[in-house]
């Protein structure tokens, strides 16, 4: 698939316009330095809807290897870990509408670029997820190890903060492209903010359908790739454990 930028209308990139804005005024303090410099380095400073190919990866390709691919939305697992796994980030095509602009059900392209791209200018990030989608390939017929991975990196490359020196920022870019959880995950006194803890991760469900109720704090992005060996470690011992559980019939 490729992303065909002819077809974005007048309406399309006023809509870009008005969420780029928006969140371009609540990021700085509150996102990581990391995002921050990812903005400038990947492209970003222009409110037109970015193009792949002309616009993203010719920035993003000599920084960290990785490229963003056109994909028609949300795709099935194993296509969306073995692009990752080939440092390939899937990004849709399709933007949200004007009446959509605080909420929309699943990720659109604001989300899969503006929240993502510009972290992927990290090393060490763009490291961890190409080692956690080879995981993740190797155990993809088993839901169980899925569900497992899945939050581990809902809690991290959607839904992480980060400890910086200037204080609590975010990363994830479920945060980064809404608004309301960008103020809410750091400035509220409702969720819970703790230690990124990767057994605790890959036991804890998530939210999809309203501002989660707990993040986990990584140190940096270097103890996130660092922590490979401990995610493959602890989810085949996890795995093991949950395979020697009697099965109930009702």
């Amino acid at each position: 698939m490729i992303q065909n930028y002819s077809k974005y209308t007048a309406d399309d990139q006023a809509v870009w316009r008005t969420l780029y804005e928006r969140q371009m005024e609540l990021l700085p303090g509150r996102a990581s330095q990391t995002y921050m410099d990812g903005i400038l380095a990947s492209g970003f400073p222009d409110v037109r809807i970015p193009d792949f190919e002309n616009m993203l990866n010719p920035r993003l390709q000599p920084i960290t290897g990785w490229q963003v691919v056109a994909v028609p939305g949300l795709i099935p697992n194993r296509d969306f870990f073995e692009l990752m796994a080939d440092r390939k980030f899937p990004a849709t095509t399709w933007l949200r509408t004007r009446d959509q602009l605080d909420y929309l059900p699943e990720p659109d392209m604001f989300h899969d670029t503006f929240g993502h791209v510009p972290v992927l200018t990290n090393q060490h990030f763009c490291d961890f997820l190409q080692e956690l989608s080879r995981i993740a390939l190797g155990h993809v017929e088993n839901p169980d190890a899925i569900d497992m991975i899945s939050r581990l990196y809902w809690y991290t490359v959607e839904f992480g903060l980060i400890r910086e020196p200037e204080g609590l920022r975010i990363y994830g870019g479920g945060i980064l492209s809404s608004p309301g959880e960008t103020v809410y995950s750091l400035e509220s006194d409702v969720p819970k903010r703790h230690p990124y803890d990767v057994a605790t991760l890959l036991q804890t469900p998530y939210i999809i359908d309203r501002f989660q109720e707990r993040y986990f704090v990584i140190d940096s992005f270097e103890q996130l790739f660092h922590s490979i060996p401990e995610i493959e470690e602890t989810l085949e011992r996890q795995l093991a454990v949950n395979s020697q559980q009697p099965t109930v019939n009702i």
